[in-house]
């Protein structure tokens, strides 16, 4: 698959050198992503801003939370290479099991892998963002048991922004960064229907 907007390569213009240096941790090579956004340096700079604070300690929610979220997102939305990014970057931080990794990509929150009612409220929630681009009554008083508001802002932006960043990954035809895992590596189980 050939890029859209062939994400710049080194040497890169001073500008855009100078945010794409902020936007990757210590002396990491930038990711396509961010290679690509840098087309437009103010742009950059402005989802730098936004990225920085989704990705940072300041965000109330945990770093499972943010992550299944993130994963979720990117797999309704079909971005492989986003996907491939955290799994590779946040998965084992993130205490995500191989069986869960799959259920993000390819299940539900019924699957029998999520224990936990906060991650199977998160998985929810993050379903009916995608969509109905909304959370109903029953749904929202569920999730206010288990999460504050500042937690259920911060959650619903950050679906917001995986969206957004799934959008310009997938009409970009940006493809997977080296060694980042594919939806494949997950294959979704086999369902009763598959075995008979």
């Amino acid at each position: 698959m050939t890029a859209r907007i062939p994400p710049l390569q080194a040497p890169y213009p001073p500008d855009a050198a100078a945010v794409l240096r902020r936007m990757m941790p210590g002396d990491e090579p930038p990711i396509a992503l961010f290679r690509t956004y840098a087309h437009n340096v103010a742009l950059a700079e402005a989802l730098h801003d936004w990225g920085s604070y989704q990705l940072s300690g300041r965000l109330s929610l945990t770093l499972r939370d943010r992550e299944i979220v993130i994963d979720r997102t990117c797999a309704l939305c079909g971005c492989e290479y986003e996907w491939g990014v955290h799994d590779a970057r946040f998965a084992k931080r993130a205490t995500l099991t191989t069986e869960q990794i799959r259920s993000l990509t390819h299940g539900s929150s019924a699957d029998p892998c999520w224990t936990a009612g906060r991650d199977r409220l998160l998985l929810d929630a993050t379903d009916a963002l995608h969509a109905h681009h909304d959370l109903d009554d029953a749904l929202w008083d569920r999730l206010s048991t288990r999460f504050r508001p500042e937690q259920l802002l911060d959650l619903i932006m950050l679906c917001g922004w995986y969206h957004a960043v799934s959008f310009t990954a997938r009409a970009t035809r940006l493809p997977a960064e080296p060694g980042a895992p594919r939806f494949q590596v997950f294959p979704s189980a086999p369902s009763d229907s598959d075995l008979w």
